[in-house]
């Protein structure tokens, strides 16, 4: 190993072990490098660590200013993936929650859903000077779960809503070529050099009216903050399709319906109250009374499935759902972080009915409402597979 590879490895050991006097690294920081070491110190470091480059801060100090300027350095030296993730040990390991309603430390922080989760869990104690800083946080998180979701979630879709209304004897105008080729090559002539169409398959035509209905209930107990941002997105583009009518209902001990709030899903995040108890039955009976079409219904449950309500009644509900003809899909999460705690007891009892539980990422979202609108297997992700699996 060359003296500047040595060097440079002892470098960054030291920024991992902090400079305790047993990191054996002999290596002292100075410049950029005690910045980041101070940054790092004030949040992963002890009040009694010695200083080996500048002062440590050995904490983040009790006012927003101190904290905002923090925010700042280390927004300066790492990566915004990195950022995220020293702001949410900041949030856990100093309690910063509360800082989070002035506006000074709003506009330091790096914006993500886990701070969205956060602001909205703190939103009645928040203070009207704060409150449309807030506001901004949560929209620019929104708008850019949006342009990075809306367009494969409406393409994908709508070619689900177009394959179910494909026509057996279609116009000649309506005669979909590529797939009555896949569908006749059975009826290739090669003396020929032709396929004999003895099936036509034709697109749907156009239509204004409503061909699927869409429940989105959605359980706002406090470890589901991350979920019920996702949902709140998807319940917008949802919405905003022609096709589909889309209900939301966000529920705790009760019952809120926020499908008029749609057309502006941080409305819809602002009327949510992370936290509180959890009565899924009672969110069920609520959605079940709503639907008007089963067959033309997706009712969608997000929840870690920890019932505060009546379990038999909820799993009665569940069955009678599914036995109305409407399809039953259920997840325990809708996030990029895999499946939290969730009761095992509930999903085996769903997965008997014909309801497995599963996580489910933002990203494969589009593709799991697609084929319940299909009716076709669920795509459950064999990540969860295994002996501990709820499916």
């Amino acid at each position: 190993m060359t003296e500047d590879a040595a060097g440079e490895r002892l470098r960054r050991w030291r920024l991992v072990l902090g400079g305790d006097t047993a990191d054996g690294t002999g290596h002292a920081l100075s410049g950029r490098d005690a910045a980041i070491d101070d940054a790092l110190t004030a949040l992963y470091g002890k009040d009694d660590t010695p200083s080996t480059g500048r002062d440590r801060a050995g904490g983040l100090g009790a006012s927003a200013p101190s904290v905002a300027r923090w925010l700042g350095d280390i927004r300066t030296y790492f990566p915004t993936s990195v950022v995220q993730v020293v702001q949410r040990d900041a949030i856990d390991r100093l309690g910063l929650g509360t800082l989070l309603l002035e506006p000074e430390m709003l506009e330091a922080v790096e914006a993500d859903v886990h701070l969205v989760g956060t602001l909205l869990s703190l939103a009645k104690a928040m203070p009207e000077t704060t409150r449309e800083t807030a506001r901004e946080v949560v929209r620019k998180v929104v708008e850019d779960l949006e342009r990075r979701l809306a367009t494969r979630t409406r393409a994908t879709l709508t070619g689900a809503l177009d394959r179910g209304a494909r026509v057996r004897r279609p116009r000649h105008h309506d005669i979909d070529w590529n797939r009555t080729v896949a569908a006749n090559l059975r009826h290739y002539l090669p003396d020929h050099g032709t396929v004999v169409p003895e099936r036509l398959v034709g697109y749907g035509r156009a239509s204004r009216s409503v061909k699927k209905e869409v429940v989105l209930c959605v359980d706002q107990s406090g470890s589901m903050a991350s979920s019920v941002v996702y949902a709140s997105v998807f319940g917008a583009v949802l919405a905003s399709m022609r096709a589909v009518a889309t209900r939301l209902v966000v529920f705790d001990t009760e019952v809120a319906d926020l499908t008029e709030r749609l057309d502006d899903p941080v409305d819809v995040l602002f009327a949510t109250r992370l936290g509180g108890g959890t009565d899924i039955n009672r969110a069920l009976a609520y959605c079940q009374s709503r639907i008007t079409r089963p067959a033309d219904t997706v009712v969608v449950l997000i929840s870690d499935l920890y019932e505060g309500g009546i379990r038999d009644e909820m799993l009665k509900r569940v069955a009678a759902v599914k036995a109305s003809g409407a399809q039953f899909v259920t997840l325990l999460a809708l996030s990029d972080e895999g499946a939290p705690a969730y009761d095992r007891e509930h999903a085996a009892a769903l997965a008997a009915l014909g309801a497995p539980a599963f996580a489910c990422t933002p990203d494969l979202f589009p593709e799991v409402m697609a084929a319940a609108i299909e009716k076709r297997p669920l795509p459950i992700p064999d990540a969860g597979a295994g002996p501990d699996s709820p499916h």
